[in-house]
């Protein structure tokens, strides 16, 4: 039997980051996967601005950057014409280190990803499954099946090799087919969409092929096409008509998709290196906890590709968990510390599934004001609205997660200047000074802009909590924050209390109120 502070069940994106933020931090992991790879099914292409940001702190974001393509623009097709260019490059500036949207396959992503983890000591356990586990007073013992690639899949006979690990928690990143989330007994309340997708990484010319975005919308086909750089590969994706939807996802193969669709963005497909069919579903799961086991990322919830959002959002829950297990493994907070990453992941969650079904019923629906919408409206009109700046902030912050906070929930508090607690930092440079750089760091640490108060000073010294003093300067206030207020930030550099009068007593209230003891 082996033992581990957390084994980690599933390697892919959130799996990986679960890990590193552990490692980061001083636990022990264990992270299994049953595949060697996960390639057949790495759809995910986009990485936005906030887990950029969040990347900082394992420091892997400016690799990350450096290894994907930045898209610069989205084209607009309608029936074969070029409608429109909407330039997107930098739509961000001013809110994020990272204004762009950022494209990285999510096989070279995760590769990344595992890298960093192998240089902290920690490998992947391939050809290892979940078979079950039974939860215990303070831990719980999970059997594990070692098997090889041929063997995947199959019922355990007698004489398979079967593991047992004992670990103080769980966490199931094991996609929508969960063991984790299976053995726990927990629903995964749904549907799935009648349309069927596909997916197909490409090589080709045309004008289309040009590092841009782009987007062909027709009388009933839409199609999405991402470049990976300023060459001939890209991915294209979009739904198969309804007659070859009626087949086995299995047995759709790149002939069946309609030529005319992939003409009408004057693309030439020269070879195809990878294709899937399938079907979308959108579901979330009753619960993202159950005792000592945790869900997180496909295995919690899963939603239509619509924005990019899925493997941003568990690198997210992975995130927001993985801190709070730190600090209760420590013996610094008490279990109760860990049901707040159900109010606050599945909250967001929730209101993701029903944003991103609006979109895709936008896309795919044969309604006569969602082909008004597709046709003209979309091409015509959203050109003209990108360069309206507060319209374009707004639709950055919310498609690239900047805007989610933890406003009203149990670890925030208090409110100082337009900021509150649960807000995220708002990023303000000045010159070479960078209110972010601090941030790089997993720990509690309080920001003052302006002056702070000697209580303030003394308090943060006899708690060993960091203090950024950042001189008062306009910017600060156009961003939201208020001169010489305090701002406590949690370990994923959000505001957990906003106190304008800058003195400390209310900090002491919010630690005890959460019962977490830092020193």
């Amino acid at each position: 039997m082996t033992r581990t502070d957390v084994l980690i069940v599933g390697a892919g994106p959130s799996g990986l980051v679960m890990a590193l933020w552990l490692v980061k931090q001083g636990l022990a992991v264990r992270i299994i996967d049953k595949a060697e790879v996960n390639i057949a099914t790495s759809r995910a292409l986009v990485i936005h601005a906030r887990t950029l940001e969040l990347y900082r702190q394992l420091d892997i974001a400016e690799e990350i950057v450096a290894s994907g393509h930045k898209l610069t623009a989205t084209n607009i097709w309608s029936e074969g014409i070029h409608r429109g260019r909407i330039p997107i490059g930098d739509a961000g500036s001013g809110l994020t280190p990272y204004p762009f949207i950022h494209i990285l396959s999510q096989d070279r992503h995760e590769k990344l990803l595992e890298k960093r983890l192998n240089s902290l000591g920690v490998h992947v356990e391939r050809y290892r499954e979940l078979l079950d586990f039974t939860e215990h007073d303070a831990h719980v013992t999970a059997r594990i099946k070692v098997t090889e690639e041929k063997d995947l899949g199959r019922t355990p006979a007698s004489n398979d090799k079967i593991e047992t690990c004992e670990a103080t928690f769980i966490a199931g990143c094991d996609g929508a087919h969960s063991a984790v989330r299976h053995t726990c007994g927990i629903g995964f309340d749904g549907a799935m969409y009648s349309h069927v997708f596909f997916v197909a990484d490409i090589e080709g010319t045309g004008p289309s092929v040009n590092g841009d975005a782009h987007v062909t919308f027709n009388h009933k086909d839409f199609i999405l096409l991402f470049p990976y750089d300023n060459n001939s590969r890209v991915r294209i994706s979009g739904a198969v008509s309804e007659e070859i939807a009626k087949k086995e996802t299995s047995e759709i193969k790149f002939e069946d998709i309609d030529r005319n669709a992939i003409k009408t963005l004057h693309l030439d497909v020269g070879k195809v290196n990878w294709f899937t069919a399938y079907r979308v579903h959108h579901r979330v799961a009753a619960a993202f906890r159950k005792g000592r086991a945790f869900l997180i990322g496909d295995a919690a919830h899963i939603h239509s590709p619509v924005g990019g959002q899925g493997m941003n959002t568990g690198i997210g829950d992975a995130i927001n968990l993985a801190w709070k297990l730190a600090a209760v493994i420590r013996g610094q907070a008490d279990l109760s510390l860990l049901d707040t990453y159900e109010a606050e992941r599945r909250a967001f969650a929730t209101t993701l599934v029903e944003t991103t079904d609006s979109g895709f019923n936008v896309a795919v629906s044969q309604s006569y004001l969602a082909r008004f919408m597709r046709t003209w409206f979309i091409p015509y009109v959203a050109p003209w609205l990108v360069k309206i700046e507060t319209l374009r902030h707004r639709v950055f912050e919310r498609t690239s997660q900047l805007g989610l906070n933890y406003r009203n929930m149990a670890l925030s508090a208090g409110s100082a200047g337009y900021v509150q607690g649960g807000d995220r930092v708002p990023w303000a440079p000045i010159g070479d000074v960078d209110n972010f750089e601090s941030l790089k760091a997993i720990s509690w640490q309080v920001h003052v802009y302006g002056t702070a108060r000697q209580e303030l000073d003394d308090w943060c010294q006899a708690k060993k909590i960091p203090l950024q003093v950042f001189s008062w300067d306009n910017k600060y206030h156009s961003v939201g924050l208020k001169s010489d207020a305090a701002y406590l930030i949690r370990p994923d550099s959000y505001v957990a209390v906003a106190e304008p009068s800058g003195l400390p007593q209310r900090f002491d209230r919010f630690f005890h109120d959460i019962d977490l003891r830092l020193a």
